[in-house]
């Protein structure tokens, strides 16, 4: 068997998540119902991260298994047959074998997301599926000083939702940046691995510090607490996008 790196992107609105689930439409599964009949079955479709339901992708990467006499025969036009068959929110940008021992989950040392929003008094059709909109202003300054106090290794048990079982929660948060242009903030993220929901907690959080319902100084008495309570809310889903993974030196996007 050949292994396969697919970079992805997917617009999340009308997907149920990357996972696949019985009766409901997922990146995953329609990706595999796709790629099937064109390499002969689908073997091990492995992603980077999982995204929730109505979460965006520029960035992911996932891989598969193929035998290695199939990928021979495919390998100069896999990407141009399924951008004929996959639908027009998914896409997949390349194809390419993967280096001795990748594995899309575990050889990542880093993702990125971006979180959007819109502080203006309308929203924008044309941006309406991509951007939070919540009008009102947020003072950057605030939320600057409270990202501060979270970056490092945390126990970030506070901004997730619990895992089924006794697995850690602590994370390395690399980045947390806030910028604004016009309108628009964003707030750019990253991590060796995140938990679920857990930048949708991280940015609900530190909206609520910019308009005044939290301090900014109370962030390493939530981090303490370990309890989804003490932190603001979660985001909506809509403006969170999983922009790169990062596969160390051996990604030259790194």
């Amino acid at each position: 068997m050949t292994r396969l790196r697919l970079d992805v992107g997917y617009d999340g609105t009308d997907f149920s998540g990357w996972a696949a689930q019985p009766g409901r439409r997922t990146v995953a599964g329609v990706l595999a119902d796709t790629l099937g009949p064109v390499v002969g079955g689908v073997h091990n479709l492995t992603v980077a991260g999982r995204t929730d339901a109505g979460v965006h992708a520029t960035g992911q990467v996932c891989h598969l298994d193929i035998a290695a006499d199939r990928w021979a025969a495919l390998a100069g036009s896999l990407v141009h047959r399924l951008s004929g068959l996959l639908p027009p929110d998914v896409r997949v940008f390349s194809v390419a074998e993967a280096p001795q021992g990748f594995d899309a989950r575990f050889s990542a040392s880093a993702r990125e997301y971006r979180y959007r929003i819109d502080v203006g008094p309308w929203p924008d059709p044309f941006e309406a599926r991509y951007v939070w909109h919540r009008q009102g202003e947020l003072s950057l300054a605030a939320m600057r000083t409270a990202a501060r106090e979270l970056l490092g290794e945390h126990d970030f048990a506070s901004f997730c939702r619990r895992p089924p079982d006794d697995r850690s929660t602590v994370r390395r948060l690399e980045r947390l940046a806030v910028a604004r242009q016009g309108s628009r903030l964003e707030i750019s993220t990253r991590a060796n691995a995140f938990l679920h929901q857990m930048v949708r907690s991280l940015v609900g959080t530190l909206v609520a510090v910019g308009e005044g319902s939290r301090r900014s100084d109370e962030m390493s008495q939530i981090l303490a607490a370990r309890d989804r309570a003490a932190a603001g809310p979660v985001a909506p889903a809509l403006g969170l996008t999983l922009e790169r993974v990062v596969y160390g030196r051996r990604d030259p996007r790194a």
